[in-house]
């Protein structure tokens, strides 16, 4: 029987806690497989006590046995990668196997520079709020036809060639409007090479590597990163992530036809966070921002940057379950919300045109948009010894419940701590 596709993607602004919910399904999927975004994702998994955190690495790394894919759409920071790699072996924990698609994009050390210099260009009024890991300036360069591809590290002479006309075109940038000192080709081209060598033996074909384990009829979870509302076409542009971080990016960010696909889980906060710069509806009073930060440790793992809180936008996750055609949803993060008196919950916007229940990406759109809130009933109880729906307190199933009915999809995991056995599963 031939296997099947999950998919597993950010319902908010990214910081859902995607990673946790990866970890907490693998043992059931035997191929874990990235599709988009760099180094400017950050999955935080604590397992056995200890905490990880991935910025290229698949969640599914700390499981003996499985495949572990770097598909074509992200952006691959070599040195960023050979790190988290380095830190798994030195803990005995590299226990995957890893496949790196030749045909993805390499971060270089000019995408970088030219990323922080084009952010402080814009000025404070218009910074985008980018983490300067030279994400936007690659995916730049993919679309220009000119960039440096992991396949490119292993042949010597094509390496050469396409280096030699990027630093050409990128010396200039840096030289004659951002007046930096230009890069040596001499010492970039041998910090290249040697990322070859060492990521040579992880190469291949990501795409048929799917297709093989789906011929075998084993299991496939797609684990994107960021979230729907930072897609670069249906996000809040131009505050968004330069990927596709919704369906359509699993689908070509790794090779991947539709037809395979058996699940779409969405993943959501009880709550919701934002790093950096953009509209955002929900935020709360800086009092109850400051109350959420604190319970939830909403720090950004890949900047440190302190993230933006505020309450759940149920407006903004219908959004995301219609354009990711999702099936089901995982709600992380409930225990943060115990000890409040009361909860509230986006429902809709007031804008200049009236009422509405319907998300716009758009910015404009965004910005003079007011929410309307649901009052619910919180709780005071701890939450995390609850491994069962029936044992959490009336009042937060009755939260669950309500955000169900609203989007219209089930609520399948629920988290409850940052441990790996702090989840409740109904019927994932």
């Amino acid at each position: 029987m031939r296997g099947k596709i999950e998919a597993l993607l950010g319902a908010q602004w990214g910081d859902e806690g995607k990673g946790r919910v990866v970890d907490a399904i693998a043992s059931r999927v035997d191929v874990v497989a990235r599709f988009q975004g760099g180094a400017n994702a950050g999955h935080t998994v604590i397992a056995e006590g200890e905490k990880h955190i991935f910025h290229l690495l698949p969640s599914g790394i700390l499981f003996p046995g499985k495949t572990c894919i770097i598909g074509n759409g992200v952006v691959v920071d070599p040195d960023q990668l050979l790190e988290e790699l380095g830190e798994l072996q030195r803990k005995h924990k590299d226990r995957a196997r890893l496949i790196i698609s030749g045909a993805a994009h390499v971060v270089m050390p000019y995408h970088k520079l030219l990323d922080g210099m084009e952010e402080r260009f814009r000025g404070v009024g218009r910074r985008i709020g980018t983490t300067k890991r030279g994400i936007g300036p690659c995916y730049v360069d993919k679309i220009s036809r000119c960039g440096i591809r992991v396949e490119d590290l292993l042949n010597e002479d094509v390496l050469r060639e396409k280096l030699a006309y990027n630093l050409e075109l990128k010396n200039v940038i840096l030289s004659k409007v951002y007046n930096e000192e230009p890069l040596s080709f001499g010492k970039l081209f041998e910090q290249a090479r040697e990322w070859g060598e060492k990521l040579s033996p992880f190469v291949g074909d990501c795409s048929l590597e799917i297709e093989r384990a789906l011929q075998q009829g084993k299991t496939v979870l797609l684990e994107g990163a960021q979230g729907t509302l930072l897609d670069i076409d249906h996000g809040t542009y131009p505050y968004v992530t330069s990927s596709n971080a919704t369906i359509g990016g699993g689908l070509t960010g790794l090779g991947i036809g539709p037809s395979s696909i058996a699940n779409v889980i969405g993943v959501a906060k009880a709550y919701c966070t934002r790093v950096g710069s953009g509209p955002f509806p929900s935020e709360a009073d800086e009092e109850t921002a400051n109350w959420l930060r604190d319970r939830g440790g909403e720090y950004g793992a890949t900047t440190g940057r302190p993230r933006r809180c505020g309450w759940l936008d149920l407006v903004a996750l219908r959004y995301a379950v219609r354009v990711n055609s999702m099936t089901m949803l995982a709600l992380t993060k409930l225990d943060v919300l115990s000890g409040l008196e009361k909860i509230y919950v986006c429902t809709s916007y007031i804008t200049e045109k009236g009422k509405t229940e319907n998300f716009s990406g758009g910015s404009a759109f965004l910005e003079q948009a007011k929410p309307v809130y649901e009052e619910l009933p919180g709780w005071q109880e701890d939450l995390g010894e609850c491994r069962t729906f029936e044992s959490l307190p009336k009042e937060a199933r009755k939260y669950v419940e309500f955000i169900e009915e609203v989007i219209g999809i089930p609520i399948t995991l629920i988290g409850v701590g940052a441990e790996r056995e702090q989840v409740i599963k109904r019927g994932l």
